[in-house]
């Protein structure tokens, strides 16, 4: 019914458009623009100017104007006037929805056409003009209205150009600009991740205005445009209008992708659009389409079967109140009264008994097509205006003619507050009243297209938008999403919304889709693999007290200590005894001491390590070590001593030979050492960043320092082996020569290997090479100084007495002076053998138990070797 009645041609000449299709008298007239008709016929050549034809009724037009009338009809009844004695009375042109017919009719509110010259009867001056209905026709009318300051209220004009009063100071609107429909648009898109879609706008000044705006705001948020299709913003030329439609849907069926359109045209537009795509195919792919207020409530662009194929609509409209006063007023007309001062109804009424018979009612069919933002809108603006003039009339007399000139109304309606139904409404400096938008999605059920259901709400105030109902398993995308750990590459020249995806590269991340680039980790604590979603924090490494290695090493140093302990018990037992008093007697329990600590030394080499166990490690080591080779270097040179040193020497040897003398002065030489470590280049806690890990470790402040306490460890040990080397055919009981060369041989060699191993070894068994070979010397010296001895105390004590000791150190003179025999006369040989007489030797001999005297020192064995030797030259000589 309503696609009819649009269609119909009105013969309605602008001579009949002069005189107002409805008026009502009062202290002060509004004057109303409404689009009572869809278009104006205009002849194909124009010779000269002509009055053109309006055509095609609007019923929405019509009940744009009656909601006006009502609204001026409820006020003159209400205090907001009656208490000022006033009254307001109306008179309403029809635009045809052209700007040059709008620009006509507007010419009756201006002061040269009060009193038109084929007229009468002069009219009243008016006070304020409403409308127009869209943004074209409004800024045209703004300029002309301009002139006079003329207040202007546009109740569906929402051009963001009409904020700018520096070009349109009388122009104030209720509702709100462009650009917060188009911010609330970007915001649905953008919550719901549509942001590949395409725009379809018409070429007026609205179309390109809202274009401009929503680009603007699609660009930052991310949102790409992949076409803008622009139609002819007038509908009169069709073959104008089906050529670009049919370019629009070439460029729909291309973009595939696209599934999401926004559009910025009038209802005409959309329903010839329509038409076109479902001629094309029976099955054409379903898109949602964003509907902006312009036709977001219109009736007649598509039928619900129609819907059903094209896909979805989400319509933008004004947030509308309660309209049953205007409903009841519409059920309440009297319309055979109504039609004889409303030329508006009366056409309506003869087109509608034409097509509908006596089927349906004026009144059902004018309800049936109510907008109830547009009538909300309406009503808004005659209240403003009421409460504007109130507002100047309590201070003059505004029951006199002329009282109030127009312009005297702008500063009223400038920030201007008035209340309707409980809420409160304001208009800002721009003239832009706070209003939001109703986001409602079209339902396809029933004989008619209604947008029932209200999906979201956008907030003008805070520009916030609450989505509570929208379920579309929808993706409109150029590319697809990126995952976490993937960062979007777009090729030069592209849409930002059509990219690669690729992995984020090491030690970077992205914790979430769609990112445009990847974060990096902090690399001093955490780090990354390729295409991760987020940092690892970096492991702490070190060697540790569970690792297996360590629990090995530290489990070897314990035994190490309680057979130290044994070794101690067993040689303090048999502290007495000839195995042990050779052995060294109190020196031996200073190397097991030394070693007790060189073995507790390593310890500190586990665990996370701390500034003070960097430097009790190294130090206790070496001041522990250097005291235990110092002891070896004693008992090597009293071997030496005992057995090499020549007679003439014999008198110095008491004097120069000081063991635990030379044992202070080595340990306090490798306490200088340490100490000039510790005070000039002190180890301490350092930390190596890793990729994945930190490795904590102590860093031994100089190497050099480093190297030359363990130098002098290591020197000690080289004169222990020289000394030892030198003595390696002394008597079998006595000779610890062996053992000692062997002892410093296996010391040496695990430090001569440690080095190159420590220089080129990194990370957290370092620590653990420093133990090995601190391990290998301790158990080298229990191996080779010890456990011989311990041997000969447990399972050969026949031989572990002075007897045997004595015995075996007689075979020995008896075997050397015997190979010298050879070389001499038996004679010389009896006499050298009968004069010396091996009887004790101090340093070797262990003392007799039963006797506490001290034997005469006797030359050992060696000294009458070279005696003989010398007797033997003088033979020779002789």
């Amino acid at each position: 019914m309503l696609l009819t009645l649009s269609e119909q041609f009105s013969n309605v000449s602008l001579k009949d458009m002069r005189r107002p299709g409805a008026s009502s008298p009062g202290n002060f007239i509004i004057g109303g623009l409404f689009p009572i008709h869809a278009g104006v016929l205009k002849p194909s050549r124009l010779s000269q100017p002509q009055e053109f034809i309006c055509t095609g009724f609007s019923i929405s037009g019509l009940i744009q104007s009656l909601a006006m009338i009502h609204a001026v009809e409820t006020l003159n009844t209400s205090p907001v006037l009656t208490d000022l004695g006033i009254t307001l009375g109306y008179r309403i042109h029809d635009t045809c929805s052209d700007v040059t017919t709008a620009l006509r009719v507007t010419e009756d509110f201006t002061p040269e056409n009060y009193c038109p010259p084929n007229i009468s009867e002069c009219s009243q001056p008016t006070t304020a003009i409403i409308g127009a209905y869209n943004s074209e026709m409004s800024i045209s009318v703004a300029r002309e209205l301009s002139l006079y300051l003329i207040p202007q209220v546009s109740y569906a004009s929402t051009a963001d150009i009409l904020s700018d009063k520096s070009r349109f100071p009388a122009f104030s609107r209720t509702v709100p600009s462009d650009m917060h429909q188009t911010s609330a648009m970007v915001k649905l898109l953008q919550k719901n991740e549509w942001t590949w879609i395409g725009v379809v706008t018409t070429d007026g000044d609205y179309g390109r205005s809202a274009l401009e705006s929503f680009l603007s705001q699609a660009f930052q948020a991310g949102i790409c445009v992949a076409f803008r299709e622009v139609l002819p913003d007038s509908v009169t030329n069709e073959k104008r209008l089906e050529s670009a439609v049919n370019r629009a849907i070439e460029t729909l069926d291309g973009n595939t992708k696209v599934r999401v359109v926004v559009s910025f045209t009038k209802p005409e537009h959309m329903r010839c659009l329509f038409k076109a795509l479902l001629n094309r195919s029976q099955s054409p792919e379903q898109r949602l389409w964003v509907a902006s207020d312009n036709w977001s409530t219109s009736q007649y662009v598509i039928t619900h079967e129609e819907l059903n194929r094209i896909g979805w609509v989400v319509g933008f409209s004004f947030e509308s109140r309660d309209i049953s006063s205007f409903q009841d007023f519409i059920m309440n007309m009297d319309f055979t009264r109504e039609v004889q001062r409303n030329s508006f109804l009366r056409e309506l009424s003869t087109l509608a008994y034409k097509n509908m018979g006596q089927v349906y009612t004026v009144a059902d069919l004018l309800t049936n097509s109510i907008n109830a933002g547009d009538v909300s809108s309406i009503e808004m603006a005659v209240n403003a205006i009421a409460h504007a003039l109130a507002k100047l009339c309590t201070d003059r007399n505004c029951t006199v003619p002329g009282s109030v000139y127009p312009w005297e109304l702008l500063p009223g309606l400038r920030n201007c507050s008035f209340e309707m139904d409980g809420f409160t409404y304001t208009f800002d400096e721009n003239g832009d009243i706070n209003l939001g938008y109703h986001i409602s999605m079209w339902n396809s059920s029933g004989q008619s297209i209604r947008t029932v259901n209200v999906v979201s709400v956008y907030n003008q105030q805070n520009n916030s938008l609450t989505v509570t109902d929208l379920h579309l398993n929808l993706t409109s995308k150029c590319s697809d999403s990126c995952n976490p750990g993937q960062f979007k590459k777009t090729t030069e020249g592209q849409h930002i919304c059509c990219y690669d995806c690729i992995d984020c590269a090491p030690n970077q991340f992205t914790n979430s889709s769609d990112m445009d680039q990847c974060y990096s980790c902090d690399s001093d604590l955490e780090w990354a693999e390729p295409g991760s979603s987020f940092c690892k924090p970096k492991t702490v490494e070190f060697f540790s007290w569970t690792d297996t290695f360590a629990l090995l090493l530290l489990s070897l140093a314990a035994v190490g200590v309680v057979v130290v302990g044994f070794v101690s018990f067993l040689f303090l037992w048999h502290r007495n005894s000839p195995v042990v008093k050779a052995a060294g007697g109190p020196l031996c329990q200073l190397i097991l001491f030394s070693l007790v600590g060189s073995f507790a030394s390593s310890v500190f080499f586990v665990g996370r390590p701390t500034n003070v166990q960097c430097k009790i490690r190294q130090v206790l080591y070496a001041l522990s070590f250097t005291l235990c080779v110092s002891c070896i270097l004693v008992k090597s040179l009293k071997i030496l001593l005992a057995f090499q040193m020549k007679l003439m020497h014999q008198s110095h040897q008491n004097k120069f030979y000081k063991p635990y003398v030379i044992i202070c002065l080595c340990v306090l030489v490798q306490g200088a050492n340490c100490t000039w470590w510790l005070v000039h280049f002190s180890p301490h806690r350092t930390y190596i960043i890793n990729t994945n890990s930190i490795l904590e470790e102590c860093h031994e402040g100089s190497y050099v320092a480093f190297g030359v306490v363990l130098g002098f460890t290591a020197l000690l040990a080289l004169i222990c082996f020289i000394f030892a080397f030198q003595g390696r055919k002394l008597p079998q009981k006595y000779n610890e020569s062996k053992f000692i060369t062997f002892g410093m041989l296996i010391y040496l060699m695990a430090w001569v290997i440690f080095i190159p191993i420590y220089v080129t070894t990194t990370g957290m068994y370092l620590p653990a090479v420093e133990m090995v070979v601190i391990l290998i010397s301790n158990y080298g010296i229990l191996s080779c100084h010890f456990f011989p001895k311990c041997y000969a105390i447990i399972f050969r004590k026949m031989h572990n007495t002075r007897d045997e000791f004595m015995k075996n150190v007689y075979e020995y003179s008896k075997k050397t002076t015997a190979s010298l025999g050879d070389l001499l006369s038996p004679e010389v040989y009896k006499s050298l053998e009968s004069s010396y007489t091996i009887s004790s030797l101090p340093h070797l001999f262990p003392e007799n138990t039963e006797s506490k005297k001290t034997p005469e020192f006797t030359p050992p064995l060696f000294t009458i070797t070279e005696k003989l030797k010398l007797k033997h030259k003088r033979s020779l000589s002789i």
